[in-house]
């Protein structure tokens, strides 16, 4: 085997084999000092874009777009599984990685498109976290936004005590999130067999596909394919890469376990909406009739589940996105803006839009399009290096990992295209 030598990083990045064997009881008790990165990034796949996109989803399309749901977290497990490779073998975070790459107009291009990027996520976490308080506490929805902004900057501020602190606040919050829903699925008696089918088989109309590229939107996010690759350093103990192999292998257990705790959160916000809104011939239209209506069709416990839920989901992602941006922002073009000063600037669209009168939920769902348009220009650079073996060495993509990813790509691009045809043309 070839001794090749990385040379952006400068060091040595063959992979000595074969692995040493390790038996199943081996990998589950070191499991547990691995399993957090893939949890905080799990947060951004149901931050309160996925509410709004959901909720939408399920009250005016019934069950008809579960599936899009479950291919949204088939792609995000593949992407999310690419990111944190690059993460582990390189040491080097994927932003930085575009900055070595890339000549500089194309960084300054990928700088901007994820700028909008982050202000399209700030703007559904803060409103989600806002929209929380309001509903939960009766709280005017620009008080509520002041608030948020000071609980914000609260929770930003955990990352001083280490990552670990964090991921520790994460998953509490994401348990929040899983609870409430599990209360609302027990309440809401969907029909399962419906459910399973509309899981299984595709469906996709003109009517629909606005929500559907929403969905996939909320669901594969740009920013936390970026910071995945940063997150997993902190578990990296050295350059050693038969030890970055095993970090590799116990980093998919994790990203696997918190995926899918996202999928089932996303799939029952939609069924909760489908069995709920839908079943009643209410197409909702704001995330207050959500909750509203939730009260006298299940009781008190339903709409107070649903208000605990947006407000966790608002509160826990926005230290996501802070995490995600602090990385994009240095990555690309060396430009270090400011922690606080960032997040206010982020803020002041939202709260703009709230002093203004806009419906909360349209924002939400037209900033998880917005997402779903900057995709690709997190999954194609992600795709270009950790193809190269100069880079990645015996674990750059297989011929098979590239074919996917390209299929992924066209069908994102595709569907935004289609997107973009009806909205000019209906």
């Amino acid at each position: 085997m070839s001794n090749g030598v990385n040379p952006l990083l400068g060091r040595n990045v063959s992979l000595p084999l074969p692995l040493p064997r390790e038996t199943w009881q081996d990998r589950f008790r070191a499991l547990p000092k691995y399993l957090g990165p893939a949890f905080i990034v799990s947060v951004a796949y149901i931050d309160p874009g996925n509410f709004a996109t959901n909720i939408s989803g399920g009250s005016n399309f019934n069950y008809a777009l579960v599936w899009v749901i479950l291919w949204s977290n088939l792609m995000a497990i593949f992407l999310q599984t690419l990111s944190a490779k690059l993460g582990i073998v390189t040491g080097v975070d994927l932003a930085t990685h575009c900055g070595l790459v890339f000549r500089r107009p194309v960084n300054v291009m990928l700088w901007s498109v994820m700028l909008l990027a982050a202000i399209a996520t700030y703007m559904a976490e803060f409103l989600g976290a806002t929209l929380g308080l309001y509903l939960l506490f009766g709280v005017p929805l620009i008080t509520a936004g002041v608030i948020t902004v000071g609980i914000t900057f609260l929770i930003v501020y955990l990352q001083r005590f280490g990552q670990q602190v964090v991921e520790r606040v994460i998953v509490g919050l994401v348990a929040v999130i899983g609870v409430s829903y599990l209360v609302e699925i027990f309440l809401a008696k969907p029909n399962w067999g419906e459910v399973v089918y509309h899981t299984l088989v595709p469906s996709l109309g003109p009517e629909s596909i606005l929500v559907a590229v929403g969905m996939l939107g909320a669901t594969v996010m740009p920013h936390v394919i970026y910071l995945h690759s940063d997150l997993v350093k902190a578990r990296r103990k050295s350059e050693d890469l038969v030890d970055a192999r095993r970090h590799f292998r116990m980093e998919r257990f994790d990203i696997i376990f918190a995926m899918n705790i996202a999928f089932l959160v996303n799939a029952a916000m939609v069924v909760v909406s489908a069995s709920v809104f839908y079943a009643q011939g209410l197409r909702v239209e704001s995330i207050e009739e959500a909750h509203r209506s939730l009260a006298p069709l299940l009781g008190s416990l339903s709409s107070g589940a649903f208000g605990l839920a947006l407000l966790a989901s608002g509160l826990s992602s926005s230290t996501v996105g802070a995490m995600a941006g602090e990385c994009m922002m240095k990555g690309f073009i060396g430009l270090d803006i400011p922690l606080n000063a960032r997040r206010v600037i982020t803020m002041i669209p939202a709260l703009v839009l709230l002093w203004l009168g806009f419906n909360p939920m349209k924002i939400l769902i037209m900033s998880q399009v917005t997402l779903s348009f900057a995709l690709p220009a997190a999954i194609i650079p992600l795709l270009l290096i950790t193809r190269r073996r100069d880079v990645m060495g015996e674990m750059a993509n297989r011929r098979a990992t590239n074919w996917i990813g390209s299929v992924i790509v066209s069908l994102i691009i595709a569907l935004n295209t289609v997107l973009l045809y009806l909205t000019f043309t209906g």
